[in-house]
């Protein structure tokens, strides 16, 4: 880099000589390719977009929803969807793995492994309330995918990873209340069915939200519970 005196003009030789070695040959060239970089989404960024695209779609229309549909949602093209999911079917289970997984995140945080049987299924209770109003989309897309055929039993299983704590203190609450020898499963069926009741009155009625989440936990606690 040269650097000349000053030849009277404003220091233009000055800093014309200094320019070569702090602008690149072809600037625009080079911003223009920067920016296509920083605009074009990541893989991992568009493949949770399709995610994110697929629980809407799924929660409003149900499992009946179109790739098409999903892939408008998602803002790509219907071909690029299928780069990251190699057909429906593959979408739905790992949609279906995604929702469990933040699902879990909610229920095991600060789960009362020491608490009474009481406060471990209200803990469950809560948290399913509290997950289910903060991301609706979320709950109603879990329940369309969670009796469809389409779920296979290995995402299931895998699904299931991280609940042992709570499936743990249902098998107690079955086998010392009114639901002995009934599968624990029952008993969650009817927790979850009892808990979209009392959210559906929160929605209708959010001034008395908390008062609908304790009641309905006091009802099923009251339906299950041994005397």
């Amino acid at each position: 880099m040269e650097l000349r005196e000053d030849d009277g003009q404003t220091g233009r030789n000055r800093i014309t000589s200094c320019l070569p070695t702090i602008l690149p040959q072809h600037p625009y060239q080079e911003l223009h390719t920067l920016w296509e970089a920083m605009a074009r989404p990541k893989t991992g960024d568009k493949r949770a977009a399709i995610l994110r695209a697929a629980t809407k779609t799924i929660a409003e229309d149900g499992i009946g929803a179109s790739a098409a549909s999903i892939a408008k949602a998602a803002a790509v093209a219907e071909g690029s969807l299928f780069r990251y999911f190699t057909d429906k079917d593959k979408l739905l289970n790992e949609l279906y793995r995604e929702l469990k997984l933040d699902m879990r995140s909610a229920m095991i945080a600060g789960f009362p492994l020491t608490g009474s049987l009481r406060r471990r299924v209200q803990h469950i209770w809560n948290a399913y309330v509290t997950w289910g109003m903060e991301s609706p989309a979320k709950r109603r897309a879990m329940m369309q995918l969670t009796v469809s055929e389409r779920i296979t039993d290995q995402s299931r299983q895998e699904g299931q990873a991280g609940f042992e704590d709570a499936t743990e203190a249902m098998k107690q609450f079955v086998a010392q209340g009114k639901l002995s020898g009934l599968p624990p499963a029952f008993a969650s069926d009817l927790l979850l069915a009892m808990a979209e009741t009392a959210m559906a009155s929160m929605v209708a009625n959010p001034a008395k939200a908390e008062h609908y989440r304790s009641a309905g936990f006091e009802a099923f606690w009251s339906a299950a519970a041994k005397k």
